[in-house]
């Protein structure tokens, strides 16, 4: 199972009518109404658009429903505007970084490099919005599904469908934190069953990024492979 199959295959309203509160009327306080699929996107939209750069460790799960196998990684993540990111797997050394022009996906152990223009790869729109590209709205068809049925009471979760279609994922599920409206989990589910999710820990925004982050050069020996 490929380093690049599994990352590339992962690369927000309606004004209800007035009715008549019976419970304002009687003096009591209104319960308060849950916020639309619409609503939420765009709360998580107006975050990240004011945010320079985000940083988080993360968890990465894929699953390949046709082998029944599972995959577990872990590291940390920096994305900084416009279209840089930087993806460091501390169980495997992995590496995938994108100064903004160029993504390159390192694989230690087959030694190995994937190197391709961002504008020609599969980096989906589910995390467009983090790096300064993308709209939630404009990008996908939302729903808002239960959280309590999918284990995240107390935050919202968006089902997204690409307005078009894209061989890397055919929905996403944005699990957002309703107090911040962050993104903490994102999950891809592809056309056959599998499912691709990370969940960002400890995350932070605006803060100092290291210099030289989104620069990487792979160890000498290295086999690079461009399209």
């Amino acid at each position: 199972m490929k380093l690049q199959h599994v990352f590339l295959s992962l690369s927000l309203a309606l004004v209800a009518p007035l009715s008549f509160d019976t419970a304002a009327a009687q003096g009591k306080p209104a319960a308060k109404s849950e916020p639309s699929a619409n609503e939420v996107a765009e709360s998580v939209q107006k975050f990240y658009d004011k945010t320079k750069n985000f940083k988080a460790g993360f968890k990465q799960r894929y699953q390949v429903k046709a082998y029944n196998k599972r995959k577990d990684s872990a590291g940390s993540v920096i994305f900084e505007k416009p279209g840089k990111m930087s993806w460091r797997y501390t169980n495997n050394g992995n590496r995938v970084v994108s100064d903004g022009k160029v993504i390159k996906v390192y694989e230690a152990e087959n030694k190995q490099m994937y190197e391709q223009p961002m504008d020609k790869s599969q980096y989906p729109a589910a995390l467009a919005f983090l790096v300064g590209g993308g709209n939630l709205k404009k990008s996908f068809k939302l729903r808002k599904l239960s959280a309590k049925d999918l284990q995240f009471e107390g935050g919202y979760v968006l089902e997204g469908v690409p307005k078009e279609a894209t061989p890397a994922y055919q929905k996403i599920l944005l699990y957002v934190d309703s107090g911040t409206y962050q993104v903490r989990r994102v999950l891809l589910l592809d056309a056959q069953g599998n499912r691709n999710r990370f969940d960002f820990v400890t995350p932070s925004v605006n803060e100092k990024i290291p210099d030289g982050e989104f620069d990487f050069k792979p160890p000498s020996g290295t086999q690079v492979i461009k399209p």
